[in-house]
């Protein structure tokens, strides 16, 4: 199953459709509604299996047998998950909840781990619980008389947990075993994100792979329609996965290229109650990156809102003051000049803006604009090598 670590939501908060339905030790746990349509198609494949594994059932047993695979199916998914969850948990990583949708599910993490260490621990959480599950159900199928219910549900909880803990070690983003891969590919390199764009090649081929196979096995009379549909629709959420994990190593690749100092940009000072319009002539014969509000000591106190000043008519600007277009400054908005690499990252996805104050000892120092930040990002531009990454740079302390 899939692991989301989520930084970019402004309040903290994820946003999902789903409805909550529980919380198992602390951990919010959501169904999405694509569930519906798993559980639709679960049923009606694995309808033909029971048929058979369980003779004599009229047509409505068959398919509530059936169901039950989706009941199972859907708790085996939910403890994979939480494997991952409390292994995040006891590496001090928040979880923000689990949710339960039509490819499996995927547990949202509010961090990245700091080190390939963690990484792989929490990655290979979730197959360990599936595979202690799966030998549990195994070794009841073995003791009970085949092919009536009660081995029919214990082959149901062994098949569901192998099916699970094996297609999710394969090695590719971003299934778990692509994770894993991740953090080796990290650990020998030292570079997080050239690891996350190998793991996501890796998970192309995975996709392909899983589309031939659901292909092959239609040819060959092993599944029906409905089965080469939903292995196709896998390959696919498997490719958008993988293509998303190069993506991101590829614009994390340049994240050391963003430094704070050398974003820098003058910035205008004005004083409280200055006419926009005088603030904006100002800005323009300095061409400064930015306008700030000052106090009667020259300490800074709020940050002109671009969009904000934009909205206002040119006609205007004269009669309009430039704290009416301004933004307090506090934690949100003001950065320090030594910050570098990740941590410009995480403050962008803190608090999305357009321009940032940089103040240092109440002093300001000038303003950063994310037009600069996207420019410095922008993958088409050639970027020098980024520092090698030092053991200790990726140690983390583990909780007792």
């Amino acid at each position: 199953m899939r692991t989301i670590y989520s930084m970019n939501q402004s309040d903290g908060r994820p946003t999902r459709p789903g409805l909550r339905i529980a919380r198992v030790l602390g951990v919010p746990v959501y169904i999405s509604p694509t569930w519906l349509i798993l559980a639709v198609l679960v049923t009606l494949i694995y309808s033909d299996v029971v048929r058979v594994a369980v003779p004599g059932l009229s047509g409505g047993l068959v398919y509530l047998v059936s169901f039950g695979f989706v009941v199972t199916l859907c708790g085996s998914v939910f403890l994979h998950e939480l494997g991952h969850a409390l292994t995040s948990r006891h590496y001090g990583i928040g979880v923000r909840g689990i949710t339960l949708e039509m490819l499996g599910g995927h547990t949202e993490m509010a961090t990245d781990p700091k080190s390939p260490k963690v990484e792989a621990v929490v990655a290979l959480a979730g197959p360990a619980v599936s595979a202690v599950l799966g030998a549990i159900g195994t070794a009841v199928a073995l003791i009970l008389e085949p092919f009536t219910l009660a081995w029919q549900f214990a082959f149901q909880v062994a098949a569901c947990n192998i099916i699970v803990a094996i297609y999710n070690v394969l090695p590719g983003m971003p299934l778990d075993g692509g994770r894993a891969l991740r953090a080796l590919v990290w650990a020998i390199k030292g570079d997080k994100h050239v690891a996350s764009i190998v793991a996501g090649w890796a998970g192309r081929v995975v996709a392909v792979a899983t589309a031939a196979a659901g292909i092959l096995a239609f040819a060959t009379g092993f599944v029906s329609v409905i089965g080469i549909v939903f292995a196709l629709m896998i390959a696919a959420v498997l490719w958008l996965g993988a293509t998303r994990s190069i993506q991101l190593g590829t614009l994390g690749a340049r994240f050391h290229l963003l430094d704070v100092a050398k974003l820098l940009r003058p910035a205008t000072c004005v004083p409280s109650g200055t006419p926009l319009g005088e603030a904006l002539r100002q800005q323009r014969e300095a061409d400064s990156g930015g306008v700030l509000v000052v106090d009667a000591a020259g300490h800074p106190t709020a940050i002109m809102h671009s969009a904000a000043t934009q909205a206002v008519p040119a006609d205007r600007r004269p009669w309009v003051s430039v704290d009416d277009v301004a933004q307090g400054l506090d934690g949100s908005n003001t950065w320090k000049p030594s910050w570098r690499g990740e941590e410009v990252v995480a403050a962008m996805r803190r608090h999305p803006a357009n321009e940032y104050a940089v103040v240092d000892d109440g002093r300001a120092l000038g303003v950063v604009n994310a037009a600069d930040i996207a420019d410095a990002l922008d993958p088409r531009k050639p970027a020098p090598a980024p520092p090698r990454e030092t053991a200790t740079d990726t140690e983390v302390t583990e909780r007792e």
